[in-house]
């Protein structure tokens, strides 16, 4: 496995955070769920907000 370093709002890391205890999982489980689920929708247009540097 690799490792990814993000830059995230750190509210947004404490949802992540609190939203992956209550599911009984880790953040990198749901956001490694969430890219598979966004890859398989590939009929419709993706939006994601805008790259950063």
């Amino acid at each position: 496995m690799t490792k990814l370093t993000l830059s995230v709002d750190e509210a947004v890391v404490e949802k992540a955070k609190q939203i992956a205890h209550a599911n009984n999982t880790s953040v990198s489980a749901m956001f490694s769920q969430y890219v598979q689920s966004m890859s398989a929708r590939r009929s419709r247009p993706i939006r994601i907000g805008p790259l950063t540097r």
